[in-house]
């Protein structure tokens, strides 16, 4: 009955289009954005949609740190950070990751899902009558650590700061609140009108919490964010970010109040019972945030070359999602079948490898790759993604730029 009921669920996916499949990928060290396919002894794909938005995964300093530690310390942290797992790395990356974002204290935990999921399920517990108000496109992690707690919810329209008071106005003054949204947006590369949701936030009495894991390294000084890029880190109660993205190895953080944090480390289920991160990724961790402080080449010539994609792409009238102000340039397909299978055409004619992003990502009907260019990319590299994309669309019909967005401008 189990497997059968199962089964069924999963056909249903499959015959939705909205099944997920492995691209099993090797990347090549010291070569990034290259990786070899698996089962295939042709020259390497290139990678177009990977978190690792600095290129970071592969600079010299982070796996030099990452071998001196794996040879000091061993493999594994051997426990939980209340049980042995607390190694001398941990202190100096927290303390970086506090300074990096101007707040007393930071925590980290092994991963930036965990980190959201465990800290607002955490808050939500332990404040009583807590309202929390989430933005619609928040991410999986912060979904489901709300969801995990019976507090009342409300989800206030896309960055839309007049749905924001509406709701934070119907409570009293003195009542909870905590209203949860993302700097940068995953899906749609936009920015949220942080210094506007902040500014509501607290005449209303609210503790904000934002998610920043699409802008750390990349955005403002030091690369601490859009927060900061904005002045309004000391505005902001906890920011949270992750170290898998343009940090380029892997876990997550919370930057905030000696008293929040503490109250974190002391009380959530999902810090406290999980393994703490190993040596070598803590010290790897630690070189990336660093160097990232110190030094603005890698975000410099980021935006330098997402800003040639950006215009090569509508050279080619390659649907660029209007909403895109980031480094995120999600491209419109519009339906599931055709992004998958331009998403194997992109791969196995062309050595692209994207992504197709159906729903529940995204909505239906809005289907898109998401496209991200990085320090790593050449210019030859951009040149052949434009018109490998233009190709493809040409191939399955679907529509272009001028085509898909027409309704738009009439």
């Amino acid at each position: 009955m189990y497997q059968a009921l199962l089964r069924e669920q999963l056909e249903t996916l499959k015959s939705s289009n909205q099944y997920r499949t492995f691209t099993t990928l090797s990347r090549i060290c010291g070569q990034y954005p290259l990786a070899k396919l698996e089962g295939h002894d042709q020259e390497p794909v290139v990678v177009w949609c990977s978190n690792d938005y600095l290129g970071m995964s592969q600079h010299p300093i982070v796996r030099e740190k990452m071998h001196d530690a794996l040879e000091t310390y061993g493999a594994g942290s051997g426990g939980s950070r209340n049980i042995g797992g607390s190694h001398e790395v941990y202190s100096r990356l927290e303390a970086s990751l506090a300074d990096w974002h101007g707040k007393e204290a930071a925590l980290v935990f092994p991963t930036g899902f965990g980190s959201n999921d465990a800290t607002i399920q955490c808050l939500l517990r332990r404040i009583p009558d807590c309202v929390v108000i989430s933005d619609e496109l928040n991410h999986a992690s912060i979904v489901n650590g709300i969801r995990s707690t019976p507090n009342e919810r409300k989800v206030f329209r896309h960055n839309d700061v007049e749905h924001l008071e509406q709701i934070l106005a119907s409570y009293p003054q003195g009542q909870p609140k905590i209203v949860v949204f993302e700097s940068v947006y995953s899906m749609d590369g936009d920015i949220a009108p942080i210094a506007e949701i902040v500014e509501v936030a607290k005449r209303y009495n609210a503790l904000t919490y934002l998610d920043e894991v699409h802008a750390v390294g990349m955005y403002g000084p030091r690369g601490a964010g859009i927060a900061a890029e904005l002045g309004r880190t000391d505005q902001v109660d906890i920011i949270q970010g992750t170290m898998a993205k343009a940090i380029g190895v892997i876990g997550g953080y919370i930057a905030s109040t000696q008293v929040i944090v503490d109250a974190v480390r002391s009380f959530a289920t999902g810090f406290i019972f999980t393994t703490s991160l190993p040596p070598a990724i803590t010290a790897g961790c630690l070189a990336s945030v660093e160097h990232l402080k110190a030094n603005s080449a890698e975000r410099d010539r980021l935006h330098t070359q997402t800003a040639k994609l950006r215009e090569r792409l509508k050279q080619q009238d390659v649907p660029v999602m209007r909403c895109s102000q980031t480094h995120v340039l999600p491209v419109l397909v519009g339906e599931a079948r055709r992004c998958k299978a331009a998403a194997e055409r992109l791969l196995h004619t062309h050595g692209v490898y994207l992504q197709p992003i159906n729903y529940p990502s995204v909505p239906v009907g809005t289907e898109r790759f998401r496209v991200n260019a990085t320090p790593n990319h050449s210019d030859a590299q951009i040149e052949h993604l434009a018109a490998s994309l233009r190709e493809t669309f040409e191939h399955f019909s679907i529509p272009l730029a001028s085509q898909a967005f027409r309704a738009e401008v009439a």
